[in-house]
């Protein structure tokens, strides 16, 4: 494999903007990964992986995940230790990173199962909370994630975050929350928009037998209004405390749980 040694090599400054870029993510259309785990679920879950860079220190630590990346990688490359400090965006690299290919996740009406169970994101901003509705999706095990606005899902830290599981989940885009709340209503299914007023009908008593989509908002202003009147319900998560509202991600993990307990 050839050797980088120069952190002003192009393919490092290209890795590095990728990294760096959701313009750049999306004109390229390729995502960049870091660490043994995250890489090494990419090789298996097939995920196109377009470069692959390992240190010598890796290559010896982690033999078996650095074989199965090379070889499914269209370009490999051995680099030095301070290529790899200058690629890594975390505070202790292990030496292995990846650019792969971003899939086709375009969210289309035909995509959706009528009797599936999706949580929604509408302009969620914090990566760590996108990663995290995204591992606890997974783990719960809804037919998928919709997301509309907000962070870039290939956000390096929001797929750290998702521990991988943005690389397993489906997960669709959409550019009309609007629109797409409609066509599921056309579908038949049921549309929930969550907010913390204590007005809105207890997420607890909500039939989630059938099909169900569930719409949780950004950090700060919630869902937003033409997406609450689109929906056939507003729902809240009963509290008891004094505090007003729930982070994003833990309400989306206790409204996923809901969805999935019924």
């Amino acid at each position: 494999m050839e050797r980088l040694t120069a952190k002003q090599n192009e393919k490092i400054k290209h890795a590095v903007s990728v990294r760096d870029s959701a313009r750049v993510r999306r004109e390229t259309g390729l995502f960049f990964l870091e660490g043994a785990r995250l890489c090494g679920d990419a090789a298996v879950n097939n995920v196109r992986i377009f470069r692959a860079f390992v240190t010598d220190t890796a290559m010896e630590k982690y033999s078996v995940q650095v074989s199965e990346i090379l070889s499914k990688a269209d370009e490999g490359y051995v680099i030095s230790a301070d290529v790899a400090a200058k690629l890594s965006d975390t505070q202790s690299t292990q030496g292995i990173f990846c650019l792969c290919r971003t899939q086709e996740n375009t969210a289309v009406a035909q995509q959706i199962n009528p009797q599936g169970k999706y949580i929604f994101l509408e302009n969620v901003q914090d990566p760590s909370n996108l990663g995290a509705v995204c591992r606890t999706a997974e783990a719960i095990g809804v037919d998928g994630m919709i997301v509309c606005g907000g962070c870039d899902i290939y956000n390096p830290k929001a797929l750290r975050a998702s521990m991988g599981s943005a690389l397993r989940l489906t997960i669709m885009t959409c550019a009309d929350a609007v629109g797409f709340i409609r066509q599921f209503n056309e579908k038949g299914m049921l549309t929930l928009a969550s907010t913390p007023d204590s007005g809105a009908l207890p997420i607890t008593e909500i039939n989630m037998t059938s099909g169900v989509v569930c719409v949780v908002g950004n950090e700060g202003n919630g869902v937003t209004q033409e997406t609450m009147s689109a929906c056939k319900h507003r729902v809240t998560i009963p509290m008891l405390g004094r505090a007003e509202s729930l982070n994003a991600s833990t309400a989306a993990a206790i409204l996923i749980w809901e969805m999935m307990r019924k």
